[in-house]
This record gives C-alpha cells, sequence and structure tokens, in this order.
C-alpha cells in the first residue's frame, strides 16, 4: 500500500474525530481572536493616551508577551488559573491564546491609529466633539480600514497557535492527531492529514480577508 492510498483511507476513517476537532479548533480560535481584539484595542489606546504610567503599562504588557513562550504563557495562565477558580480547559485555553495575541493585536491597531493624519483630530474637535467621540467616529474606523491585512494576518497565526492547546489537553485539530498517532503508532499520517485540515482553514480564512480588503479598494 502507498503512503497516499494509506492517507486516503485513515482520512476517511477518521474524519469524524477530525470534525469534531476542527469544530473546537474554529470555536477556540474565534472566542480567543475575538476577546484578544478587544485586549489589543484597549492596550492601544493605553499607548496612545500620552499619559505615561499608561504607556508604561502597555509597554510592560507587551513587552512580557514577546519576551514569553506561548507555550510558557497557557501552561502559567492554565495552572494558575485553575488555582484560584475552576475554569473549563476549553477557556483556559482561549484566555491564554487571547492574552497572546492581544498584544500583536494592540501594536498594530497602534499603528494603524497613529497612521492617520493628527488633522483629522483636530477637525473633529473643532466641530465640538469631544476627544472619545472623535476617535469613535472619525479616527478608529479609517484605522481599522487600514489595520484589515495585519490583521487577518494575526487571526491567521491565531488559528495556528491554537494547535499549542493541545498540551493542556484538549482535543482540537492537532490533538486528535497526536492522540491518533499515538495510539496507531502512525505519527506521520496522523499529523499530515493534521496540516491539510489547517490548510483548508488558512486558505479560507485568507480568501475572507482578501474579499474584506477588495471591497474596501473599492469603496475608497
Amino acid at each position: 500500500m502507498t503512503f497516499l492510498s494509506h492517507l486516503i483511507e485513515v482520512f476517511i476513517d477518521t474524519y469524524d474525530l477530525f470534525l469534531n476537532g476542527l469544530w473546537i479548533t474554529l470555536k477556540l480560535s474565534a472566542a480567543s481572536l475575538f476577546i484578544a481584539f478587544f485586549i489589543g484595542l484597549f492596550f492601544a489606546i493605553l499607548k496612545i493616551s500620552n499619559i505615561k504610567i499608561l504607556e508604561w503599562i502597555a509597554d510592560a504588557y507587551i513587552w512580557l508577551v514577546r519576551g514569553t513562550p506561548l507555550i510558557v504563557q497557557i501552561f502559567v495562565l492554565y495552572y494558575g488559573l485553575v488555582e484560584i477558580v475552576l475554569i473549563p480547559m476549553f477557556w483556559a485555553g482561549a484566555a491564554g491564546l487571547a492574552f497572546h495575541s492581544g498584544a500583536y493585536i494592540a501594536e498594530i491597531i497602534r499603528g494603524a491609529i497613529q497612521s492617520i493624519d493628527k488633522g483629522q483630530m483636530e477637525a473633529g474637535r473643532s466641530l465640538g466633539m469631544t476627544t472619545g467621540k472623535t476617535m469613535k467616529r472619525i479616527i478608529l474606523p479609517q484605522a481599522f480600514r487600514r489595520a484589515v491585512p495585519s490583521l487577518g494576518n494575526q487571526f491567521i497565526i491565531g488559528i495556528k497557535d491554537s494547535s499549542l492547546v493541545s498540551f493542556i489537553g484538549l482535543q482540537e485539530i492537532f490533538g486528535v492527531a497526536s492522540s491518533g498517532g499515538s495510539n496507531n503508532f502512525d505519527y506521520l499520517t496522523y499529523y499530515f492529514i493534521a496540516a491539510i485540515y489547517y490548510l483548508v482553514i488558512v486558505l479560507a480564512l485568507t480568501l475572507i480577508v482578501n474579499y474584506i480588503e477588495n471591497r474596501m479598494a473599492k469603496s475608497d
């Protein structure tokens, strides 16, 4: 039997397990990236606030995330949270991923906001709007449009990073592949199948991001 025929056979036999893992991966990625977006927005605003203590807090958070591996952050958050409160494994993993992605999203949003001409803020203030309203109604909508490509890339990275939660026992795509490979002593085939599922997810998300970019380019 060739590797290809064996791969197809295992793919068909395990599709129900991998589809369940796929569903968990999608839910986990969606939950963590949703939380991460608001974490990133919060720290991006802190960083451009011109209030030193708030800037230092944002810088410390971003430095901490960038300076430590994601797997360490997941383990610390997971084992730290369960010592304080009983939390489901899914949400512990989502919290770890969100904590990590939030720092990179913060820098993306900060850069997008600061790329908007300062005259836009002055124009909003001259019309009688507060700084907050000007930011909400004028600056942020333009910044988000500019941030779409970078945010799309970060979301793709976040989906791939979700594979690391398998190390705390969550059976997403990579967790299913690891269990299957261990049970059947056939790691190569199972990891190859996992790679196929990840490629399909990334391809779908890439097409969605490209579609959004093209629609925005036409509207401009």
